[in-house]
């Protein structure tokens, strides 16, 4: 048991030439290491802006974590199944990191031919093992617990460049029908009305 977590444990420390460093010992009974989002909260599903100057920034701390992740892979993950790195560096940030920040505009403004859409995303964060990397002792274990929003505000027009109230308008056009039974009641009381004192002058 101790050599197959020994030799998980090693093939988490590997560089990205290759070459392996020295194993580290973990204990078989050791936990297998978790990520808990800090920053946004993840009591709800937090909205964010694509509009200048708006960074977005992800923050979170380590448990349980022996052995430090060679790198760790940040992804945005959208709801049309499109994935989209977040970071300044394609997603890949250092092992031991515990935050990054994120540009959704700058990202708009580099890749024209993929733009972030307005829709919800899941966050993904896993070690140089891969997203799919099987629970081990004291290794990092994916994690993909946060959804957040992005959205486009619209942009400002003033009154006198032409802008309209498209629902004023059609509210002011428009006869709601309570309004127009009500009309009509007093209508037909005002002739009832009028019926009965004809009547009563006979």
């Amino acid at each position: 048991m101790s050599a197959s977590v020994t030799s998980a444990v090693s093939a988490s420390q590997q560089t990205s030439s290759g070459s392996k460093t020295s194993a580290l010992s973990i204990p078989a009974s050791a936990p297998a290491g978790l990520l808990t989002i800090t920053q946004p909260p993840q009591t709800s599903i937090a909205f964010f802006k694509i509009a200048p100057s708006q960074p977005v920034t992800f923050a979170w701390n380590f448990s349980y974590v022996l052995s430090t992740p060679a790198h760790l892979t940040v992804s945005a993950i959208c709801e049309n199944g499109n994935t989209y790195p977040i970071g300044p560096t394609d997603g890949i940030i250092p092992g031991s990191a515990t935050s990054v920040i994120w540009d959704p505009y700058a990202w708009d403004q580099n890749n024209p031919n993929s733009p972030l859409p307005q829709a919800t995303y899941t966050l993904e964060i896993f070690d140089n093992r891969g997203p799919g990397s099987a629970r081990a002792p004291g290794l990092l274990q994916p994690n993909n617990a946060l959804r957040f929003a992005l959205y486009t505000p619209q942009s400002y027009t003033p009154i006198g460049s032409g802008w309209q109230c498209t629902g004023c308008n059609s509210a002011a056009n428009t006869v709601h029908p309570a309004f127009f039974c009500v009309c009509l009641s007093i209508f037909v009381m005002f002739v009832s009305g009028l019926a009965i004192l004809r009547n009563s002058a006979r």
